[in-house]
């Protein structure tokens, strides 16, 4: 069934909110739904999805937040069958009141579900996430009073929502060669160097591993993304920029045995072709974890900190539910600041254990397609009979 998607999300300072719901709305238009994603801020999208704003990506159509709040904007247009919050973002009361102004006031299917306004929650690993999944949040008060959304939580077992995968990424990946990859950006590693990702804050032990990795006798060819982690590491070498890339390439400052390369922005599907390239990957927040997670390559996880330490638990569970080897959880706490020192980096034994937990996931449904499945197979989709165009 073809039905339209409201997606909403608020992009906050990291993008990890809009990487997660772009990647979402791409993956419901490739399997033939029509989805609207509103945001606040846009301009991430030109090189996460270039194309995407302007209107060049098949299936997907960006429309400014503010136009949530507009009468005038929002009665022009078709009510959608299915209304998505990204992580709670609050859609604007009138948007709420406009979507639901002449919809049945039962909107459940016969068995009294409301299923078709989703809340999409932060991924986690923990039990109340499962316990939590798709439970009904009813409203009683405001512009959607008398109506229930539901909690959709984001996971790794079959009683969570899954983890987002699109149907051609296996395909991609089998077809990839990371030597030309690394090729197009004028790089070229020794054939013994070890590649990793840096994708990250400011974790408190980078300075002690970079410091590592200038004195290892193995080659280390760093890749770093911009943003954040370029500005870590631009400190670190004593420079008042990030290097300049150079001509046909990127910008590389070479310190002992650590080579370090400074991205451009990646699209998402460079940003998945960078994991693939990299012997390592350091990652942050959630898109990423999850991108690290099919990757397959062994990567580290830094996590979101919270100031009640609620991150520990997260991170601890995610690697519980890995069964992490002692050296990968000892690296994991020690690069999130839990640790005295960083452990040696165990690959090996890393990968071994990724790869086992990764051929249970990949036997999963996917998040795309438990959410579909969860807001259609309950009922006729809302706002059928009374939709404007």
């Amino acid at each position: 069934m073809r039905r339209l998607w409201d997606v909403f999300c608020r992009v906050i300072d990291n993008f990890g909110d809009v990487g997660v719901c772009w990647r979402l709305a791409a993956d419901l238009a490739a399997r033939g739904q029509t989805v609207r994603l509103w945001l606040d801020d846009p301009s991430p999208l030109r090189w996460m999805a270039p194309g995407a704003v302007e209107g060049r990506w098949a299936g997907v159509t960006v429309l400014p937040w503010s136009w949530s709040g507009d009468p005038d904007q929002l009665a022009g247009l078709r009510r959608p069958d299915v209304l998505v919050e990204g992580f709670g973002c609050e859609p604007e009361a009138e948007y709420l009141r406009w979507r639901f102004a002449e919809s049945p006031p039962a909107d459940s299917a016969p068995d009294g579900r409301s299923p078709h306004w989703i809340n999409l929650e932060y991924f986690s690993a923990e039990a109340y996430a499962q316990r939590s999944h798709t439970l009904p949040s009813p409203q009683f008060q405001g512009p959607a009073r008398g109506r229930v959304r539901h909690f959709f939580f984001p996971g790794l077992t079959v009683a969570s929502g899954g983890l987002l995968r699109e149907a051609d990424l296996p395909a991609r990946r089998a077809a990839f060669d990371p030597a030309a990859w690394l090729a197009a950006l004028g790089l070229a590693p020794r054939a013994d160097a070890l590649i990793v990702s840096l994708f990250c804050y400011e974790p408190p032990a980078l300075p002690a591993w970079l410091a590592r990795c200038e004195l290892s006798a193995r080659p280390v060819e760093l890749l770093v993304t911009p943003g954040r982690a370029a500005r870590a590491v631009a400190s670190w070498l004593g420079l008042d920029g990030i290097p300049a890339p150079e001509a046909g390439g990127v910008g590389s400052v070479q310190r002992g045995n650590l080579r370090c390369s400074f991205l451009p922005w990646l699209s998402q599907t460079a940003f998945d072709e960078l994991l693939w390239s990299c012997d390592l990957n350091f990652v942050r927040g959630e898109d990423s974890l999850v991108r690290a997670l099919w990757a397959g390559r062994p990567f580290i996880w830094q996590i979101y900190p919270q100031d009640d330490g609620a991150h520990r638990v997260k991170l601890d569970a995610l690697l519980d539910a890995l069964g992490a080897p002692p050296s990968w959880r000892a690296f994991h706490h020690a690069w999130n600041g839990d640790g005295d020192r960083l452990p040696a980096e165990a690959l090996g034994e890393w990968g071994n254990c990724l790869s086992a937990a990764a051929a249970g996931l990949r036997a999963q449904p996917d998040l795309t397609t438990r959410l579909m499945q969860f807001t259609g197979d309950t009922g006729r989709a809302l706002g059928t009979a009374t939709e404007r165009r």
